[in-house]
């Protein structure tokens, strides 16, 4: 029964392994196809290797080490064995109950409305993607969209910003399914709640050319009362991310790529940066710009976290791991492209200065949610106090 259990344990580990290399490997700036290489060479491990050994040496796991160490027997394979029963014994439990004890930072505040948008319609708006098998699945959260409010107090707000809202939408994933009318769904729903004085889109628009399209035909209802933004994702570098960029711009919106710009807001300046980086170089340029005053930053992915902070960033913005997509109960998410891996999932974390929020995004090329749902983000800046 021990050696079943051990065996069990290394095999938790050696899966927690191969998923920390997945997700480190998926946020790099690679092609899609040598990702889909080494996804199904990483899910032939996950599942392949603990077979082979079961057939080679049985569920025996402690004749094996002690055979390492007394006779120098397959020492590799031993030491593998003991990095997987630490990843499950220490490493696992330890990042899970820090996840547990992971707050909202003490400056935000937050509410959520969560709309089924298959049931405002009447039907599952499905479409006709590659995809659209997944999102019959039962038990799938990616119609069940959350509208979350986010309160925000910055001690460095502009007085004239006390109140400033923001509508934060990434990762749309234009693939055919979900269908349109999804999407002019939420577009609705986020109609209704007002109008933002900024629109900020992060990145992953489109997953095939033919639906650069509906950029335009999806987003143009929207409206902001002072400047819209968007920057590019890594799904956006594999199309032809210049259609994409121009279909912004024919939005009337600043597509601020890996640089900056000021803009006037309220008699204030705002510093918009764009950081769409590890897929589009070089790094933003910011050595002429204004050292002093309010800089948000726009990042597809949360692991340009610690360059915000580097450069006086007070929000950044970003989308990219969806978070998780599948959460699993008591672990939460799995497969996170990310090179911090899990850490930056989803959520609103503050690291001095910087106050990052991670948006979950509105779909993925692979249309499958569970306890995930996708999610729209209005934010209202607030001075402290107030």
């Amino acid at each position: 029964m021990l050696e079943i259990l051990l065996f069990a344990l290394a095999l938790l580990g050696h899966a927690v392994l191969l998923m920390y290399f997945l997700n480190v490997i998926y946020s790099q700036p690679y092609h899609k196809r040598l990702l889909k290489i080494v996804r199904l060479v990483a899910a032939l491990a996950i599942f392949g290797l603990p077979v082979v050994y079961a057939c080679l040496v049985g569920f025996r796991v402690t004749p094996v080490l002690v055979d390492a160490m007394s006779r120098g027997k397959q020492p590799l394979l031993a030491i593998y064995l003991g990095i997987a029963l630490v990843m499950a014994w220490l490493v696992l439990p330890l990042a899970t109950i820090r996840r547990w004890l992971r707050r909202v930072p003490d400056l935000v505040t937050s509410a959520t409305t969560t709309i089924d948008i298959a049931k405002e319609l009447g039907r599952p708006p499905i479409g006709d993607g590659k995809t659209a098998p997944i999102a019959r699945l039962p038990f799938n959260d990616i119609f069940r969209v959350d509208f979350t409010t986010l309160n925000i107090e910055l001690g460095n707000l502009p007085p004239a910003w006390d109140g400033l809202t923001i509508l934060h939408l990434s990762d749309l994933h234009f693939y055919g399914t979900p269908s349109r009318e999804y999407y002019d769904a939420v577009i609705r729903r986020c109609l209704a709640d007002g109008t933002p004085d900024l629109l900020l889109i992060t990145g992953d628009i489109v997953d095939k050319r033919p639906y650069i399209a509906w950029i335009e035909e999806i987003l143009a209802p929207l409206r902001w009362n002072v400047a819209a933004f968007a920057i590019m994702g890594n799904h956006d570098w594999w199309q032809d991310f210049e259609a994409v960029r121009t279909s912004f711009r024919n939005l009337n919106m600043h597509v601020v790529g890996n640089r900056w710009e000021q803009i006037d807001v309220r008699g204030q300046p705002l510093t918009v940066i764009g950081h769409e980086g590890p897929w589009f170089r070089p790094a933003p340029d910011l050595s002429d710009c204004p050292p002093a005053g309010f800089r948000l930053l726009l990042s597809h992915s949360p692991d340009n976290i610690g360059w915000a902070k580097r450069h006086n960033v007070s929000l950044m913005l970003s989308g990219h791991n969806h978070g998780g997509q599948i959460r699993v109960p008591i672990f939460g998410s799995i497969f996170v492209p990310s090179k911090f891996s899990r850490r930056y999932d989803e959520g609103t974390f503050f690291e001095p200065p910087t106050l990052l929020h991670v948006n979950r995004g509105l779909s993925g090329k692979e249309p499958l949610r569970f306890r995930c749902n996708p999610q729209v983000t209005r934010i209202v800046l607030k001075r402290p106090g107030n």
